[in-house]
């Protein structure tokens, strides 16, 4: 109870001593997106050394209608809406980086690749982070009838597929360039929402670990599926008396929006309590998962990400700089 009453005693404290705002954004080709209140905008490093900015008005989903605000729907809406912009920014910086050529307009072929690549990567992650774990755990180890035991074995292999994926690509060149992007990235984040006056100098000195990143999001889902699914298999074990492995899947696969929900809801709440020592100890396994997914960005980097931060605000920047924020939603 004490613990609660000084949980509530801090946020209350923070809340009333910043202003929250959502503020964040992602890594792209040779750039960053950045998503603000009513906006995003996207800025590429060109092969000309210039940088090319794309801007969007845009209102959230949880913003246009109140029930898509609801606690854990408002996670399941911010992921999908989260893709669907993270899908066409990428796009973009393709073509801005000179990455790819985009044709003046697509055609049916073109679409039917767009669909054949989505649909590919779907079955490898069903494949990787569902299909093969439960296989492995019921191959291996004789813990069908045990929901708790069955999930945690299953929950722990697919956090050491993440984990061995995520080594395997940082090895890539590309992807290591993105992930100094994203550094320069959460740098940006960092400053602004520190109220600092947002030049070069103001960013150097931030850290390129954010509690409220995409990998930290990442982790905490996978720890509550663990806890999720063994709940659900429990209950539904009381009257089948066992799970085939077909059966798991089907049980499984329906929850997945379910258990992004409430990770959402998980990484909101450890974000607004980090002074908390306890919730602190909470985040620190997505901030050692961003020594991977984040490096070290350069000066270069780090204009790109605040001039898509400052075009995300538009003529609004002079009005919204310089003041401190509370985080309000995953970046």
């Amino acid at each position: 109870m004490q613990v609660m009453k000084k949980i509530f005693k801090r946020s209350l404290t923070m809340l009333l001593q910043k202003t929250n705002i959502l503020v964040g954004g992602q890594a792209v080709i040779e750039g960053v997106m950045m998503r603000v209140p009513g906006a995003y905008a996207t800025a590429v490093r060109n092969p000309e050394g210039g940088i090319t900015i794309d801007r969007k008005e845009h209102i959230a989903y949880t913003q246009r209608h109140k029930i898509l605000g609801w606690p854990v729907i408002r996670g399941v809406v911010s992921l999908f809406e989260a893709m669907k912009i993270g899908y066409a920014t990428l796009s973009f910086s393709a073509e801005a980086s000179g990455e790819e050529e985009m044709p003046e307009k697509k055609n049916f072929w073109h679409y039917l690749g767009d669909a054949l690549t989505m649909l590919i990567s779907f079955g490898l992650a069903l494949l990787l982070f569902f299909i093969l774990p439960l296989w492995l755990t019921s191959h291996l180890f004789q813990v069908e009838k045990t929901a708790w035991a069955f999930n945690i074995s299953a929950g722990g292999f697919r956090i050491i597929f993440f984990l061995v994926y995520l080594l395997l690509i940082s090895l890539m060149k590309d992807v290591k360039r993105l992930f100094r992007y994203h550094g320069a990235e959460h740098k940006t984040v960092y400053a602004f929402e520190a109220g600092t006056e947002m030049n070069l100098a103001d960013l150097r000195p931030f850290t390129t670990y954010h509690p409220r990143c995409g990998t930290s999001f990442l982790f905490i889902s996978l720890i509550t599926a663990i806890i999720m699914y063994a709940i659900i298999d429990g209950i539904v074990m009381l009257f089948t008396g066992e799970l085939t492995l077909t059966q798991r899947l089907l049980f499984h696969l329906p929850l997945v929006p379910l258990v992004a929900g409430i990770g959402y809801e998980g990484i909101k709440f450890t974000s607004r309590n980090m002074e908390n020592p306890w919730i602190g100890w909470m985040t620190k396994p997505g901030l050692w998962l961003q020594r991977i997914t984040t490096q070290a960005p350069d000066d270069s980097m780090l204009e790109v990400a605040l001039a898509a931060l400052k075009e995300a605000f538009g003529e609004k920047w002079n009005d919204y700089k310089g003041k401190k924020y509370q985080a309000d939603a995953i970046e």
